[in-house]
């Protein structure tokens, strides 16, 4: 089963997903990347582990929440959303 993407993430996630956009040097191009497949509505797996691949890094969540970010290099877990 899939459910939308809970858009803003808990507070406590966001900061960390902020810190990870710092620390992984995620530039504003990569965010509007981010932000268009976000107004698209996005479905991710309701209980599962997730990622969505996208040229310099790679988002990942689990259920409706974003966890992370990876750089493109890094091995995400879960099922690849699209």
């Amino acid at each position: 089963m899939f459910v939308p993407l809970q858009i803003p993430p808990p507070p406590e996630v966001l900061r960390h997903l902020r810190d990870r956009v710092h620390e992984r040097e995620i530039t504003v191009e990569d965010l509007e990347l981010l932000r268009l497949w976000v107004a698209t509505g996005p479905r991710v797996p309701q209980a599962e582990p997730w990622f969505k691949r996208f040229p310099n890094f790679v988002l990942c969540g689990r259920g409706a929440v974003c966890t992370t970010i990876l750089r493109a290099g890094q091995l995400p877990r879960g099922i690849e959303v699209f």
